[in-house]
């Protein structure tokens, strides 16, 4: 049936409508034909967007890692499921088979089994991009205890904070691990950690960079010899459509993380699909996300979605900085990359370097490139497309969210046309909807507002962990029936989306609602700038004047500093009108970010606003040490 797999564009327009008139009966063709369940549903969809309550395939059982292990033993079991490359390029690379997956998954499953770990339990798990990542989260999925990954780059107090929310009673870690040339000790930061989290009843610990670590008696085990002697076959646990699968915590605009809750079989099923189609997955294709397992993008689309395709999904540990600024497209080279899988932070980063690091390499096995982590802006959308997929590969630009478990809107490659900068038209499914302040559906094109999702798609979070209150108030209360995204959007005269950014990067001056995206679009086109950021700040007469933070690249430093202003005003004239004008341009060395790379303009607007007194946690941030830099020489 064609519904699984678009095509071309007529076919994307043909499963869309479809989709959308029956919603039921288009997803539940596509759990039916393509997925391995142990008892099929009662009721494909059960929803109300008033409480909010949403339950897709209810009464049908399953286990997720039967779907992306087992059922491809016989068909492909000595097929790369996962192909680890790890942080130095002398190390070999290791592919591990389904059927070696299958056999250490089930092992340590057992493990945890054997260490009282059963259906229902939490379990954190904080490692770095190494196997055993994506094999305790399988592990985790196999006996039905719900995996919480927290990205190993946290500190000790945000992990404590998201161990203690959950209220797991066991924490999976390593010694330390590996990042470009330096080490982390994640052991340390581990212990650091538990001393706040009196729930925690073991640790296991995965050796990676052979460091001389304390092991607490009692509470703390080395995970090689447990598995060595665990048994091979696990049988998986019966799961429950909606039984939760995993938690993984978001910042909170308010501070406390949010705990986004999923659960199974929608979660498969959306997962699934959308990989197949935003990537255009084919059998012998080796597909490459660079994401942590620590973000929803490594949950989605580095474990499940290509595992439960029978894909060979890349696994890196390293960063794209070392040894040298060309590690991205020698791991494309060496291992015949076809989907590449990136943020739009780690683009710009690269473009910012030497061409021939890109030239260098035989990129000729890409067929699909992606984005993710927020909207790419035009200049490092055509690098990309020049340089990477020299004009021959399609990029999708996806827009989703930890909260939606999914991709919503993005390209279909070779099917849905591209455009710099627009994330283009929804997945099939997904209903979205631009309203108006007043709380009204905006119809038509070429319109702006903000976007929310009108109906249920499988894969959206059911509750923040242990506040249903909160998930409620957060997505639910700002619009009447509606899951609201947090975004603006506009809608092109074809239909096609463009998020403009979080409404909170709308600013307000002199009665104009200026998005922060094109702004910063029109400065980074300026050929001395790298990246920047604008925030509004409180203004005499306008209301709000803007500030912008401005990198420059390395050609520009040693320019004059007021001439490069005028510049990038004149750029902003020239591209958006005198209205965006920037009032004040600081020209720093970086910007605060998150580890998924979203740059964290709540701080930036408190400095901008001299109003530094309560910063929040910078502790989490990528480059916390940038912050104080950034007030030290505030305009």
């Amino acid at each position: 049936m064609s519904n699984y797999h678009i095509k071309h564009l007529e076919e994307y327009f043909q499963v869309y409508r479809k989709s959308v008139r029956n919603p039921e009966l288009f997803w539940s063709e596509i759990a039916e034909e393509h997925f391995l369940w142990r008892k099929k549903w009662n009721k494909v969809l059960n929803w109300d967007f008033t409480k909010p309550e949403v339950k897709w395939f209810e009464g049908a059982k399953l286990n997720i890692t039967e779907n992306c292990i087992d059922r491809h033993l016989y068909v492909r079991g000595e097929k790369t499921a996962i192909l680890f490359e790890p942080n130095d390029p002398e190390e070999p690379a290791e592919h591990i088979t389904y059927n070696q997956l299958h056999e250490r998954v089930c092992k340590f499953a057992n493990v945890l089994k054997s260490r009282g770990i059963k259906k229902g339990d939490r379990v954190c798990i904080y490692l770095p991009m190494i196997p055993e990542l994506a094999i305790s989260v399988l592990a985790c999925a196999r006996i039905g205890a719900i995996h919480s990954v927290i990205f190993a780059g946290f500190s000790a107090t945000a992990l404590a904070t998201r161990i203690n929310d959950c209220e797991a009673k066991m924490v999976i870690t390593s010694d330390g691990s590996y990042r470009g040339s330096k080490t982390i000790d994640l052991k340390g930061i581990v212990d650091d950690a538990l001393e706040h989290c009196p729930g925690i009843e073991s640790v296991l610990v995965a050796k990676r960079i052979n460091s001389d670590i304390q092991m607490k008696a009692e509470r703390d085990e080395w995970l090689q010899p447990l598995l060595d002697s665990a048994d091979t076959e696990c049988k998986p646990e019966i799961m429950n459509a909606e039984d939760p699968l995993f938690i993984l915590y978001t910042s909170g605009s308010t501070g406390k993380p949010k705990g986004m809750m999923h659960t199974t079989a929608g979660y498969m099923v959306y997962t699934a699909y959308t990989f197949k189609n935003v990537f255009q997955y084919r059998e012998d294709d080796i597909y490459w996300c660079t994401a942590d397992i620590g973000w929803i993008t490594g949950h989605s689309y580095i474990v499940y979605g290509p595992l439960a395709n029978g894909a060979t999904t890349v696994m890196f540990e390293g960063v794209p900085s070392y040894p040298d600024f060309g590690r991205f497209w020698d791991i494309v080279q060496k291992h015949k990359i076809t989907q590449f899988y990136t943020a739009p932070t780690a683009i710009r980063a690269l473009a910012k370097e030497n061409l021939d690091y890109v030239t260098e390499h035989d990129l000729s096995s890409l067929k699909v490139l992606g984005t993710v982590g927020e909207p790419i802006n035009e200049e490092a959308w055509h690098w990309y497309n020049d340089h990477v997929g020299e004009k021959k590969c399609p990029i999708v630009d996806t827009w989703w969210q930890t909260e939606t478990g999914g991709v919503l809107i993005s390209p279909i490659p070779f099917a849905t046309p591209t455009k710099p900068t627009y994330a283009t038209l929804p997945m099939p499914g997904v209903q979205p909807a631009l309203m108006d302040e007043n709380g009204n559906e905006i119809d038509g094109n070429q319109v702006e507002g903000r976007l929310c999702v009108k109906f249920p798609w499988p894969s959206m979070a059911r509750t923040i962990w242990g506040d249903h209150q909160r998930y409620r108030d957060t997505y639910f209360s700002a619009f009447k029936n509606k899951y609201f995204t947090g975004d603006g959007a506009l809608r092109d005269e074809v239909g096609y989306y463009r998020i403009t950014g979080r409404v909170d990067d709308v600013i307000i001056v002199s009665g104009h609602n200026l998005g922060t995206a094109p702004i910063e679009d029109a400065i980074n086109e300026h050929p001395a700038v790298a990246e920047s950021a604008i925030v509004g700040f409180p203004h005499d007469i306008k209301g709000n004047a803007l500030y912008g933070f401005v990198i420059l690249k390395e050609v520009g430093e040693s320019r004059d500093r007021n001439n490069l202003s005028r510049e990038v005003n004149q750029q902003i004239t020239e591209r958006i009108g005198p209205i965006a004008k920037l009032d004040k341009i600081q020209f720093v060395s970086g910007l605060p970010k998150t580890r998924s790379g979203k740059i964290m303009r709540r701080i930036l607007r408190k400095i901008a606003s001299k109003d530094t007194s309560n910063l929040g946690d910078t502790s989490t941030l990528l480059n916390p040490e940038v912050v104080q830099e950034i007030m030290d020489n505030a305009l």
